[in-house]
């Protein structure tokens, strides 16, 4: 098993580093006004990827926020990943053409799934599928929307395709610092043979350590917003528990 990434979140609204609280436009905290600062921060405190998610992007259908993830691209030597708004074929083609490493798609992987196969024969190992759920049901155009697809189902369908992870995000916890979903989480590890990473509600130290459990044993990572700008996750402890430092 490759051990365990910790992926700080980068969420950015009107060019600006934000969390939300539940997926909630309106609900969106400021934590730093220069995104590429903030990513560059979180390699200087030794976080080996960068995940950045373009809230209005999400929404739009479109990038809207690409001139700070450019920026971000340009202010770090880290492998970035990124979600929100990226529905074709040539979207894709441009952002790895500007150094991504990883492009997440989500809304398109519920509409069109034929694209996310044509996506990873093109682009082997860069492209990851984002699953959102609310109660168990995957949600689409950042999150506004439910669908009647069964996240296991979803994720099922992409086996055979290449895809690089899955990032399974539980809404009902995003941003509220209740810990991360592992019953689900772990189900849907267990499910597919495709890496699976943790997303929505990681609130502490625990959940990490959480993380190295024997029945975590598939999941790829996970990923941290909020603890890590609040300060409820001291991101050297975080990283020495991955490593089996502490």
């Amino acid at each position: 098993m490759h051990k365990k990434v910790l992926f700080p979140a980068i969420d950015l609204k009107d060019g600006q580093c934000v969390r939300l609280k539940l997926g909630d436009m309106d609900q969106a905290t400021v934590y730093n006004t220069d995104p590429a600062a903030q990513a560059k921060a979180f390699e200087d405190q030794g976080f080996e990827w960068l995940h950045v998610v373009d809230l209005n992007g999400a929404f739009a259908g479109e990038s809207v926020n690409g001139d700070a993830v450019e920026a971000i691209l340009k202010a770090t030597d880290s492998p970035v990943q990124l979600g929100g708004g990226i529905r074709t074929l040539e979207h894709i083609e441009a952002w790895i053409a500007r150094g991504l490493t990883r492009v997440i798609l989500g809304t398109v992987a519920v509409r069109n799934p034929a694209l996310v196969f044509e996506a990873c024969t093109h682009f082997p190992d860069h492209i990851a599928v984002g699953i959102d759920a609310k109660g168990g049901k995957v949600a689409v155009e950042g999150w506004a929307e439910a669908s009647e697809l069964g996240v296991v189902e979803l994720a099922k369908k992409f086996e055979d395709a290449g895809v690089a992870a899955i990032i399974y995000t539980d809404i009902d916890r995003d941003g509220v610092l209740t810990g991360i979903n592992w019953e689900a989480t772990i189900a849907l590890a267990e499910a597919v043979s495709i890496p699976v990473i943790a997303s929505g509600g990681l609130a502490s130290i625990d959940d990490v350590r959480r993380m190295t459990q024997p029945d975590c044993a598939k999941l790829a990572g996970a990923i941290s917003g909020r603890a890590l700008y609040d300060g409820r996750l001291d991101p050297v402890e975080a990283l020495a528990v991955l490593r089996g430092e502490v």
